[in-house]
Order: C-alpha cells, then structure tokens, then sequence
C-alpha cells in the first residue's frame, strides 16, 4: 500500500530527530566539562571565593588559567647586565653554588663572586638533578631519550665524575615500560634514591579503578621510587622498591577491590586525587628527599598539589603493602600536606601547594632543622613563594590527625571522618613585595643555608638569588649558559617551544668551604662563564626562540584516532597540566 504521509510530516520528524540529537550532544558535553578541574574557570581576584562544598571538588590539578602569567625575568641593578652575578653582599652565605644547566651538558661550581672554581662536561643533558658528594665527586642524573617517557623531567641515566672528570660509573634504567625521572638523593650507605615511572595499559589502569571517560592517553605512567646500589664501573641493583600503585583507593566503583571510603583512609592515593582528567603523567612527582634521622623519604607529588611521606624503613614486601616498618602502615602514606580536597578532608579553599617543587629537610646544622622548604610553583595564580612547615608530630614522631566526631545521632561520613592534616599554615613564607615579580611556573627549587638565609632557584628563567629571613636579597645570579653556547654580557636568552628561557636550571644546591668534598680541591677562580659584552650580538645566541607549542601543556602525544567526545575533554584539560 503507498504511503499516504505528507512532505510535512517527514519535515517534522526531521526536524525532531536533529533536536533529539542536538540535546544529547549538550548533555554529554556537560558531563565532559563537569569533569574539569575548578580553576578552569576564569581567574578570581585574590581573596574571591574559590569553591566550597564538596570534598572532591578541586582535587588539585595542574595549571589552571587558559593564559598563565608570564614567568619574571630578573633585571640587574647593573645598566647593560644580563647574566652572571647582578648582586653580592656581606650577608650572603659563604659558599659554592652547584647548578646544572638544563639546555646544556656542563655543571658548573661557582663561588660568589660568580667566578668558576669547578665544571665536569657530560655527553648529556640533565635529567634533572646534580649533586657534590662527600668524596668530591659529581653524582648527576642524565637524560636518555626512549619511547613513552613522561612528557616532561625525562632522565633514565645515572653517572658518577671523580673531581678530574673522569666518569667513575653509568646506570642507564629507561625503556618504553619504565624510566628515572626528574631527582635523585645519594644515601649515606653510598646508594641513591631515585623517582621513577611505570607504563600501565589503559585496560590495567580502568581495572585500578580509573573513569575510562576522564583518561587524556592510552596508557598511564604512575611513579615509583627506587634505591639504587650501584655496581661499578656500570651496573646498578635495585634493592628497594615503593609502587604509588600498591597504595590507591577510589569510591566510584564498587565493583573494584580498592573501592573504599577516601576521606576515612588518608594513607591511601585516591584516583581522583587530582580533581580533573587525568593525564598519562599522573602523580607528576618532581622530587624527593631523605631524612637519616627518621630514615623517611619525602615526596613532592605535583599532580595532587600535596608533599607525601614514606616509612623507609620498611623492607620491599612491606612497601608493597599496608603492615610493617617503624610506623606500622608498610608502604601507605604517614604524612601528607598541601591539598586535603586529594583526600577528600577538604575544598579548593583549603589547598596551601599549587604544583609545588622540592620538598625538602632543613638539614642540621642551618637554623630550622627538621622543618621542611618547599617551593610553591603558584602555577594557576601568577606568582611564586617558599614555604617553610613544622609537621605535626607526637612524642613517639607519629604524625598527628585530628579525628572529627559525627554530631549527635548522626553516623560518621565522608565529611565527618577526620580533619587535614596540619599544619594550617607555614611558620615562614616568602614571596617578591610585588608578588608577581617573583614566578617560575615550572621546576624550581629552594633550600635553607647554614646562615639563616634561603637559596631560591627560580627555574624556569635561570634566576638563583638568596634572601634572608627578612625577605631581603642578599645574592642574585642569571644563568647565562643555553642551548648551543654562552651568551655574551647584554644579550638574552630567549624560548624554548615551551615558554622556558634556554638558561633555565632545574634546582640548585650550594656547599659550605668546609663542606668534606671540598677539603684539598683547587678553588682557584677561573673567571666568569658569560662572555665580554665586546662579544654582544656575535653570539648568535642572543633571543634565539623556537616556535611556542601549540598545545603547550599537554604532557604526552595523543594517538591520532579518538572519538570526538574524548578530544572535547582532552582540549580543554589540555591547558591545565604544566610540566
């Protein structure tokens, strides 16, 4: 039989058809965008409310604003300075200043004057710590090149100089499946701690509990830390281990085993810690310390926005698991700090780090030991500072959580399982007086001098300067070492196609005159690194800029085939996550 339908009809149903989709379209664009990350949201002026409510909102992801600040170059008080030594006065701390450029194979020793005293030259660039040894001896962290990788503080080599040069020992660990990244600590037993990734397939990592609908890649790169005996002249046996994948906990998923309550079990790493979509890189680790005396380790972990503390005395099986070691919780946290939304003990309100660097001990001896600095990136603020913390500990060294009783007739819940942990705010904090002169999105570092004082490395633009307690600047230094060269006095380094000058410098440390690798050297000055400014414009060095990236920010190279609801979230989690 014929239809007997009119064009009219057909018309309507057409018409219906494209609003049903349409609707749907918006629907499950909406979910994508609820994903996100707080800070995604246009900027508030300091002080304007950030979000409250929910103990998961904010979780603490990386970066923030769609257009972040730019990082502060440093101006000389010195008319026609551009590098070296812009400042150095009698209350500056005595002493050699190590630093490893980033774009470049030498590490250099200076004393401050900015004058050479020491350099090794290594067949690689950083990756990304160097340290003076006891010995005198250069302990440094190579870069090596492989598939996967992190997307950013690649490292996977080891190698230890004598004070002629020599290279004494090699350790490459870097493969597809796993690699060493961003720090190193030598150990007093003559091994070396050191951070590490492992590759995860997508399959292993939604089993884990992960929302397949919030992964930005294919597979997931979460950290480890491993202790390294080394094995001369080349060779290396692992004989410590600490997985962040043996310690998660998630509540979306009950079907998973380590589905639980997050805000009852701070010592476990929620999934979702980080409050957005969640990149390849996910814990983002960028450094790490060790206490002798406490036999712990610190953790600086960006991805959440938190410092983590381990029981270094557990032994590898315990480290895997939840019993065992001095405090008796294995390989679980026993101290977190700087973002109580990752565990769900509070809102963006709260969070005190934002995609911080370098956790570290004031050691003994410097006014302060025991406390820690960290530097505080501020990525998705605009500005930089140092914060100095005194952990909360009881007589017996455990660290203290305050628990929250449930109201009367009420039963115990996410939100009435227990405070954050303290403290509610740094016992010392810096910052430039006009805030925004002072910021390094990325890398950085800071630590405390035997003199009271504070050496800052502000790395992204090669900038090393030391203030006092006061918040005064007492010594000031300009990396003038880039890639291909070094520039002559008045020109400028210029960016990589990240935003980063070429003169920057992962972190810093400097060593007291009577440090014991120090003891018998020649000291004798050598001069400045920088060339004359007779030299300015010869260079060819002087600006030199890559074309920035376009999707600067995004951490590891996405396959090219993705359903148009995974590219939406992933362009616009994108801009969120700094290196």
């Amino acid at each position: 039989m014929k239809d007997q339908r009119s064009p009219t009809h057909y018309l309507l149903r057409k018409v219906l058809f494209v609003l049903l989709l349409t609707g749907t379209l918006i629907h499950f664009t909406r979910i994508a965008m609820a994903q996100q990350e707080p800070n995604d949201r246009p900027r508030r002026s300091e002080g304007q409310d950030r979000g409250q409510g929910r103990g998961r909102e904010g979780g603490g992801g990386g970066g923030g604003r769609r257009e972040m600040a730019e990082n502060k170059t440093p101006t000389s008080p010195n008319p026609g300075q551009t590098v070296g030594l812009f400042l150095n006065t009698p209350k500056a701390c005595n002493g050699y200043t190590l630093f490893a450029p980033k774009h470049n194979t030498v590490t250099y020793l200076i004393d401050n004057d900015g004058r050479i005293v020491h350099q090794w030259k290594s067949a690689y660039e950083p990756g990304q710590s160097a340290y003076l040894l006891p010995n005198g001896h250069l302990l440094r962290a190579g870069m090596l090149r492989v598939q996967g990788g992190t997307g950013g503080g690649e490292g996977g080599r080891l190698e230890e100089y004598d004070w002629d040069g020599n290279l004494v020992w090699e350790f490459n660990h870097a493969t597809r499946d796993y690699q060493l990244h961003h720090d190193i600590k030598p150990l007093p037993n003559g091994h070396i701690l050191a951070l590490m990734v492992e590759r995860k397939s997508r399959e292993e990592t939604i089993a884990a509990g992960f929302d397949a609908r919030l992964l930005r890649d294919e597979f997931l790169v979460p950290d480890a830390v491993v202790e390294i005996e080394p094995i001369l002249p080349k060779g290396g046996r692992i004989v410590w281990e600490w997985h962040v994948w043996d310690h998660l906990i998630q509540n979306s998923d009950r079907t998973k085993p380590n589905y639980g309550d997050v805000a009852a079990h701070p010592e476990l790493i929620d999934v979702a810690c980080n409050g957005r979509a969640t990149p390849a890189f996910w814990n983002h680790m960028n450094s790490l310390d060790y206490n002798p005396a406490l036999d712990q380790i610190v953790l600086s972990a960006r991805g959440c926005n938190e410092i983590w503390f381990l029981d270094h005395s557990t032994t590898t099986k315990e480290a895997a698991g939840h019993t065992g070691g001095k405090h008796g919780k294995g390989g679980d946290l026993i101290y977190r700090w700087g973002n109580p939304a990752a565990y769900q003990r509070g809102t963006t309100r709260d969070k005190q780090l934002v995609q911080q660097h370098d956790a570290q001990w004031i050691p003994e001896g410097s006014p302060g030991a025991g406390r820690l600095t960290i530097f505080n990136n501020g990525y998705d603020r605009g500005y930089s500072s140092i914060e100095e913390i005194v952990p909360p500990v009881d007589s017996d060294g455990h660290y203290l959580l305050e628990a929250s009783a449930p109201r009367e007739g009420t039963r115990p819940t996410s939100t009435t399982s227990g405070k954050a942990y303290g403290p509610e705010k740094p016992v010392w904090h810096y910052e430039a007086k006009n805030r925004t002169d002072f910021f390094s999105s990325e890398i950085s570092g800071a630590h405390r001098l035997p003199n009271g004082n504070t050496l800052i490395c502000a790395g992204v633009v090669g900038h090393l300067f030391e203030v006092t307690p006061t918040g005064e600047m007492v010594w000031q230094y300009v990396n003038p070492m880039v890639r291909g060269g070094i520039l002559a006095q008045g020109e400028l380094p210029g960016k990589d196609m990240r935003g980063h000058l070429w003169n920057a410098v992962f972190k810093v440390h400097r060593y007291a005159a009577d440090y014991p690798g120090l003891a018998g050297r020649d000291l004798t000055p050598a001069g400045v690194i920088e060339l004359p400014a007779s030299q300015k414009g010869k260079t060819g060095l002087d600006g030199m800029t890559e074309q920035q990236r376009p999707d600067r920010g995004s951490e590891i190279r996405r396959p090219k085939a993705e359903t148009r609801k995974k590219a939406e979230i992933r362009k616009q989690s994108d801009e969120q996550i700094a290196r």
